[in-house]
């Protein structure tokens, strides 16, 4: 099984921008995918990547602030998050899944990493 680390997360002021990571032990030739769970809230879909990066979707909940991409030449996979404000306090997981194109469903996902706080203050 591949083992999934993310990196990068901490506390940011409203407005400003983070660059998460997560390396995966070996390449993976699915897709990606990044979710986000806030205090008290269910496990939200944030983005995802085809195997070969070709590829991406983002809900409209951060479309145009959040951006998925990978380095498949280094097993990692990247969400570049701008404008960031306190909704988008949570910890942020990063997923393999099971297919080869983007994906938000959960159920398509096989294994996750453990995840990185993200805390935005305003």
């Amino acid at each position: 099984q591949v083992q999934l680390v993310e990196s990068g997360g901490g506390l940011v002021q409203a407005g400003g921008s983070l660059r998460l990571s997560c390396a995966a032990s070996r390449r993976t030739f699915t897709s990606m995918g990044w979710f986000r769970q806030a205090p008290h809230k269910e496990l939200e879909f944030v983005a995802s990547i085809a195997w070969n990066g070709g590829s991406t979707y983002n809900p409209d909940s951060v479309k145009g602030r959040f951006v998925i991409s990978r380095d498949n030449a280094k097993n990692t996979i990247y969400l570049q998050m701008n404008s960031l404000n306190g909704e988008d306090t949570a910890v942020y997981y990063c997923a393999e899944a099971r297919t080869g194109r983007p994906t938000s469903t959960y159920s398509d996902y096989i294994n996750w990493g453990q995840g990185t706080q993200v805390t935005v203050s305003s």
